[in-house]
């Protein structure tokens, strides 16, 4: 019998990447999705874990999204009942927001292929074993949390262009948030965030994307990226069976 996770997302066109979908079909899980913008957030109960995708909505713009009101409410009481979580670009921001970290503008917008590395805390973590200290990262974003972070979040990654690329909720590993979408890392998906992001990344002030460059990257990483998603997704459901 399948298990049922509950999936946010954001967006009509950003959804559960290849490398996500590939892995919930290994592990035979049914991803329940709803479209937040459209759908009311279903109870909890009768599902292994949350999964928050990214989107374009930042975390304090409630106005302008309402649903992220019902969404935080939803995620808070995720926490309160020990499901296990798992938050991706704007669901990890979305985490860090309901557990008093601060998230705004980055230093700089991230976008494309960059390294990321472990931190001491990310090395010991059970969602991060058996990969290596140095990870290529996929990036889609301009805002970020922003340290210091609360007593009790630990910092699992950085990079050189964002400082909380990962966190994870001390004494309860299987509540974490990655900034990066490795989920949706393969060329076909980079391919259609181009296209759908389109007038999005032409608003960045700081970054001119080269759209040959970064298909180039995904072709030149996809094995890798692949590899370590799935890995750190078997790690992920290790941990809550």
């Amino acid at each position: 019998m399948a298990r049922k996770v509950l999936v946010f997302q954001h967006n009509p066109w950003e959804g559960p990447g290849q490398f996500l979908l590939s892995a919930a079909k290994h592990h035979k899980i049914k991803m329940d999705i709803i479209h937040v913008w459209e759908e009311n957030i279903p109870e909890l109960k009768g599902y292994t874990a949350l999964i928050v995708l990214g989107g374009g909505p930042n975390v304090n713009q409630e106005q302008l999204y309402p649903f992220l009101s019902a969404e935080k409410k939803a995620i808070k009481k995720a926490i309160a009942q020990d499901v296990p979580y798992l938050g991706f670009c704007l669901g990890h921001q979305l985490l860090a927001d309901v557990l008093g970290a601060k998230v705004g503008p980055n230093f700089q917008s991230s976008i494309g292929y960059i390294q990321g590395f472990l931190t001491h805390e990310g090395k010991t973590h059970p969602v991060f074993k058996d990969l290596p200290q140095h990870l290529p990262l996929f990036k889609w974003h301009a805002q970020a949390v922003q340290e210091p972070l609360p007593s009790h979040l630990s910092i699992l990654a950085t990079s050189a262009e964002c400082q909380v690329e990962a966190i994870s909720l001390r004494g309860r590993p299987h509540i974490l948030g990655l900034q990066f979408d490795n989920h949706a890392a393969a060329p076909e998906n980079v391919k259609n965030w181009l296209t759908m992001d389109s007038k999005w990344l032409a608003t960045l002030q700081d970054k001119v994307i080269n759209p040959t460059t970064l298909l180039k990257d995904a072709q030149k990483y996809q094995a890798t990226v692949r590899m370590q998603f799935i890995k750190m997704f078997d790690n992920f459901f290790s941990l809550i069976q």
